[in-house]
């Protein structure tokens, strides 16, 4: 085999669709177009949701609920994360510091995941019941 045999498969290319050229192409005059309207003419795009004026469905409908923006910055730890620090009093900016948590982060909450072998105290930070009663089984405290 040389690089000038090398040829794609058959099939695997199309020759592009050659719009307006002539009545014997298939595709002349109104090019595949139909007549008139909105979609005929150049340009005839539309916002996404544009309904031709008549009101949108996404306008129509009753505004429902409310979405938090803060929630993506409250932030869950597991226990077993809290084992590998190398501190023993843990909060916020100790989490920040170590890379458990982003920097914009508003609060962190520590879930009962893994295990704790160590005596650690929390201070500022959220926990739930598993993981307290965890941490407080190994010694530590939560403030």
């Amino acid at each position: 085999m040389r690089l000038n045999t090398i040829s794609p498969a058959e099939g695997a290319k199309h020759a592009k669709r050659r719009v307006g050229r002539g009545i014997g192409s298939g595709l002349g005059k109104t090019g595949g177009r139909g007549h008139k309207g909105q979609k005929s003419r150049a340009g005839g795009f539309h916002k996404v949701g544009f309904e031709g004026g008549q009101m949108p469905l996404q306008r129509r409908l009753p505004k429902r609920g409310f979405v938090s923006l803060t929630n993506a910055r409250n932030v869950e730890v597991r226990l077993s994360e809290i084992n590998r620090l190398p501190v023993d009093e843990i909060d916020l900016l100790v989490l920040k510091q170590s890379g458990l948590v982003p920097g914009n982060a508003f609060s962190a909450k520590v879930i009962l995941s893994g295990e704790i072998t160590r005596k650690v105290a929390l201070k500022g930070v959220g926990v739930t019941k598993g993981a307290k009663a965890a941490i407080e089984s190994a010694g530590g405290s939560v403030a």
